[in-house]
């Protein structure tokens, strides 16, 4: 039976168990032993949830930032899988789709495809994905992930963490594999769905994003 999610404010309605993705959300200090960490969401850093009068099937939690409500913007730097230096701010100005995955994730192996779909077909207009492999503590699996499933956007290697803690706290980051945000043209988070995605649902959550004047 298809699920019909509410996008709806986190800080009311916290993630529920089940379905396709993990979705639970773990505390900032396990952050050090490779799980996947986020602020709260509401806290005294300004940022607002918003939550949008629309149903979304098929997918779990869904969480949107009206335009006027988005915190400041967000830089994230590292490596790549290659070694070489990524850095998030330098997309400033396109619509960034950041999605947080393992190799050893299957919803994350499941929704892959679908992700790469997306980014073929409107990087044109200005879309650019951003990868961020977690608790991969070697790279050849990373690297094997993204060769077999044809990934040809660049991916942080982030095996501790240490990218996933430079979310702000109270900003609404990640908190689960598979994880996907959507960054507007300034850097600001617009919408966070903690779930894997079809390339339809994908496409839908991005769209409203893409659409802002700026």
């Amino acid at each position: 039976m298809t699920r019909s999610v509410h996008l709806r404010s986190t800080l009311a309605h916290p993630p529920r168990p089940g379905g396709t993705g993990v979705r639970a959300a773990v505390a900032v200090g396990a952050l050090a032993l490779g799980l996947v960490l986020s602020g709260c969401s509401g806290s005294s850093s300004g940022n607002a949830v918003v939550a949008v009068d629309q149903q979304i099937p098929g997918f779990g939690e869904v969480t949107t930032m009206a335009v006027g409500h988005r915190g400041d913007p967000v830089d994230l730097v590292g490596k790549d899988l290659d070694g070489k230096p990524l850095s998030l701010a330098s997309y400033r100005g396109k619509v960034v789709v950041v999605n947080v995955w393992n190799s050893g994730c299957a919803p994350c192996r499941a929704e892959a495809a679908g992700f790469e779909a997306v980014y073929r077909s409107d990087r044109s207009q200005g879309v650019q994905f951003l990868g961020i492999d977690t608790r991969d503590l070697q790279l050849p699996p990373a690297q094997q992930f993204v060769k077999a499933e044809g990934l040809t956007y660049p991916d942080f290697y982030d095996p501790g963490g240490s990218v996933l803690l430079q979310f702000p706290v109270g900003s609404v980051a990640p908190q689960a594999t598979p994880s996907t945000l959507v960054i507007d043209r300034q850097g600001r988070i617009a919408a966070r769905v903690l779930d894997s995605m079809t390339q339809a649902e994908l496409a839908q959550v991005v769209a409203p994003v893409l659409a802002e004047k700026s």
